[in-house]
């Protein structure tokens, strides 16, 4: 069983909008700290956001402003709300959960933005 499940990908044009959400499982969700990476065509895997264990939040230079991370805790979800999307975030978009044994990954779901 997925104990990380991402939804919400899809194409958008420049400039959009999109909301990717992440179902954890209660044990990551309880135990990790909860974040996002994205992988550009051609590119390594990148950070995006993490809300640490400790509540405490981050962001990529290149998202910051533009993106929102966000967890419902009763529902062991997160979120990640881009907003003024530009093509160069075109990416799979992985959901992580950053636990002490290490990183659990989601499948990962597309996001395409084009002009």
């Amino acid at each position: 069983q997925a104990q990380l499940v991402e939804s919400g990908g899809g194409s958008v044009q420049a400039g959009g909008s999109m909301t990717l959400s992440c179902q954890a499982s209660e044990n990551l969700f309880r135990d990790c700290g909860m974040g996002w990476y994205r992988q550009p065509p051609g590119k390594e895997r990148e950070f995006v956001s993490v809300i640490h264990a400790v509540g405490s939040i981050e962001y990529a230079v290149p998202v910051k402003g533009r993106f929102t991370i966000s967890q419902d805790n009763a529902k062991h979800m997160v979120y990640l709300q881009m907003s003024n999307l530009k093509m160069e975030d075109t990416a799979v978009y992985y959901c992580a959960a950053e636990c002490y044994a290490g990183v659990v990954w989601g499948q990962g779901t597309q996001v395409t933005v084009s002009s």
